[in-house]
């Protein structure tokens, strides 16, 4: 269903939304049982022992709250990923569409946040939580778990992008927003506060802040200007042509913040605004990584031998230029086939 019809009763439109959805979860269901592809001879994964990377490369299928865990402490030279969106889309994941009713079954409100290893266990996915703040503390959570594997003098790269609130919003499940014919759910969001129709949300901003107050140190917020950003059909405001990378470190317990960090090896002028096209997606993910825009950070920010981790890692883009600029590589992804996407791009490098 796109549009909601105009001429239909409230009762009428409430019954659509909710066929929508019950049919989006079984086909969501689907795509994801269809997708676990298991490899012959492949060791399970014991949460008993440290990832080891001595091979020079290691993809884990997971989700990086729990894996994180796992990373031996001060091992991880740079972190450096583009998590989920807020918002956008399911990635085929099967969604508890219902979560903020049980959250408030237990007393609560939209504005409380739930800790992410609830709102997981009650079938909620990253990325499609019912408010923007929700997500910023999960996001945050996941970095603080990840924190303990950064070396004292490593460094932290994320990728982010806002979107506009809107009370019916629209959910794809792959594909770029504004392209093709991917089916879409479209879903009633709370508004009240700043999440009010038509408003940017200025989601990389509340999470940027939110790492500060968590403890993170942040050094940059590079603007990457993508010049073929999709069309969008609103002609009330200007498009949305840029992301965010933010550059944390870690606090330290005394004195000014020292890491790694190789100007040489940033873009030319060392700006702090990159201009660089959206790629192509590869393997059913819709947004790869640019090798423009991720290779100046691994060779700035991890030193020569260094290890990389991108605990979101797609189709393995970060990964692959890891390795081929003489770094080691560690991938953590909850989508089984991204995982055996990631090993295949790093096999036929």
């Amino acid at each position: 269903m796109g549009r909601v019809d105009p001429a239909m009763s409230r009762e009428g439109v409430a019954l659509a939304q909710k066929a929508q959805c019950m049919l989006f979860r079984k086909v969501s269901r689907q795509k994801r049982k269809a997708s676990v592809k298991k490899e012959p001879g492949a060791a399970p994964f014991s949460y008993e022992h440290p990832p080891d990377v001595g091979s020079g490369s290691l993809v884990l299928q997971g989700d990086a709250y729990d894996l994180a865990a796992q990373l031996t402490p001060s091992t991880i030279d740079l972190i450096v990923t583009s998590p989920p969106c807020w918002g956008l889309r399911t990635y085929g994941l099967n969604h508890n569409w219902q979560v903020i009713r049980e959250w408030k079954a237990l007393g609560k409100t939209p504005d409380e946040t739930p800790p992410y290893d609830w709102y997981r266990r009650t079938g909620g996915v990253l990325g499609l939580e019912p408010t923007p703040d929700w997500y910023v503390h999960h996001l945050s959570e996941i970095f603080g778990r990840l924190l303990k594997a950064l070396k004292p003098g490593g460094s932290l790269w994320v990728n982010l992008g806002d979107t506009y609130f809107a009370r019916w919003s629209s959910i794809r499940d792959r594909g770029r927003q504004g392209l093709g014919d991917n089916p879409r759910i479209r879903r009633r969001m709370p508004m009240g506060g700043y999440r009010q129709e038509k408003q940017l949300l200025l989601i990389p901003a509340r999470f940027a802040i939110h790492m500060q107050e968590n403890g993170w140190i942040l050094r940059n917020d590079v603007i990457w200007y993508k010049p073929n950003a999709v069309p969008r059909p609103e002609g009330d405001r200007l498009r949305l042509t840029h992301e965010h990378l933010f550059h944390f470190v870690l606090k330290p317990k005394e004195g000014r913040a020292k890491y790694y960090y190789d100007a040489d090896k940033a873009e030319l002028g060392c700006a702090d605004v990159i201009t660089c096209n959206v790629t192509p997606g590869q393997n059913g993910h819709s947004a790869t990584f640019p090798e423009e825009l991720v290779l100046p950070r691994i060779e700035s920010s991890c030193p020569p031998g260094g290890v990389v981790l991108d605990p979101f890692c797609g189709t393995g883009r970060a990964l692959y230029l890891a390795l081929a600029t003489g770094r080691k590589a560690i991938g953590f992804d909850l989508i089984p086939g991204y995982c055996d996407a990631s090993r295949e791009a790093i096999a036929a490098r």
